[in-house]
């Protein structure tokens, strides 16, 4: 039997996530925000990486696309991994004032990693090619999903016996060739091993992809998904709920890989963020 679920359950999921039951709000219209003030706060930041603002009675955050409300008294900012050397505007507000703070992302210092794969993962023929992009365009839409929020940080690691997983961002060479950064981190795990939802939140996806394999993602509302790849089983089926802590699926080498992993990844807002900022204390995060 094919781990990819069949196109109506799918289809019903995502109905059901845009249905105002699940808080799908319209698309804010781009609204420009002022440049900060010559006097207002920069905060430092590496592509992938999260910035926090906290403070008291926050009713209101936005960026250059679009405003969202704050987390456990905190205004979060993902940047993206491909996002380049920038600076640009952010902003609160609180109690009937603006205040606005300058993000500067820095150049990325991340390493370049030689990877050794089967060759047809590689150089895919024409059929391949066209079934990746079938399963892209049934990915991509998640990434806009802006349901209410059932998270707190810091998040749960996937499993339950979690080593430091430090690979993120790294520059890949598939068999010499260059692919796309890394967009999120790689647990070594035996085949069978666990997989566990990193927090509360709705299956939006179970699928088998040609080169995430086996693959799970939750949404977790305000534009946050966690998504876990290259299983070797799917225990949950889109539209189902889950649980932090609750098991997803087990471990295993399906899709391109080298070998038996867990690739561990998030999008925030559609950003691709370093897995261990969400892992870890909040209050570490870079803040204006």
């Amino acid at each position: 039997m094919s781990g990819l679920l069949p196109g109506p359950v799918l289809a019903g999921a995502l109905a059901l996530l845009a249905s105002p039951a699940f808080g799908e709000r319209p698309p804010i219209p781009h609204v420009p925000v002022p440049a900060a003030d010559a006097d207002a706060p920069v905060v430092d930041v590496l592509p992938g990486g999260v910035v926090r603002w906290p403070g008291k009675v926050i009713v209101l955050c936005g960026d250059e696309h679009e405003t969202w409300k704050p987390r456990d008294g905190a205004c979060y900012y993902p940047v993206d991994l491909d996002r380049g050397e920038a600076l640009f505007p952010v902003f609160r507000d609180r109690a009937g004032a603006r205040e606005t703070a300058s993000v500067r992302v820095l150049p990325p210092p991340y390493a370049t990693e030689s990877l050794r794969v089967d060759p047809r993962t590689v150089r895919v023929s024409e059929k391949v090619r066209r079934r990746a992009a079938r399963e892209r365009r049934q990915v991509v839409p998640l990434f806009s999903l802006r349901t209410n929020p059932s998270f707190s940080l810091p998040l749960a690691p996937p499993l339950a016996e979690a080593p430091p997983a430090r690979n993120f961002g790294t520059r890949r060479l598939f068999n010499g060739e260059p692919r796309s950064a890394h967009g999120g981190v790689d647990y070594r795990a035996k085949v069978g091993t666990p997989v566990l939802a990193t927090e509360g939140g709705l299956v939006v996806l179970a699928a088998h992809h040609f080169f995430a394999g086996k693959n799970v993602f939750v949404d977790h509302g305000a534009g946050l998904l966690s998504m876990y790849m290259h299983l070797s089983r799917i225990d949950v089926k889109a539209g189902q709920r889950v649980a932090r802590g609750e098991r997803l699926g087990l471990s295993g080498a399906t899709g391109r890989v080298t070998g038996p992993h867990l690739h561990f990844g998030f999008r925030w807002r559609g950003a691709r963020v370093d897995p261990n900022l969400l892992l870890g204390d909040p209050a570490t995060l870079p803040s204006p």
